[in-house]
């Protein structure tokens, strides 16, 4: 049936991701509620340091052209 190693690998790889795809768990509401604000939180303190990073590319941009 199978030739060569590399096409039972692949086998075994489907069959794995075959697998892992129907064995969903549910998650408790607990569980949801503090991803979802995790999620939040990282949001956050994402945005907060995406403008500090614009703060610090703008002034070195101003000290630039003066």
């Amino acid at each position: 049936m199978f030739k060569s190693i590399k096409s039972k690998a692949a086998a075994v790889a489907a069959g794995t991701v075959a697998l892992a795809g129907s064995a969903m768990a549910a998650v408790p509401t607990d569980v949801a509620a503090a991803m979802s604000d995790s999620k939040a939180d990282t949001a956050t303190l994402a945005g907060l340091a995406l403008i500090i990073v614009i703060g610090i590319a703008t002034f070195k941009y101003m000290r630039r052209s003066v």
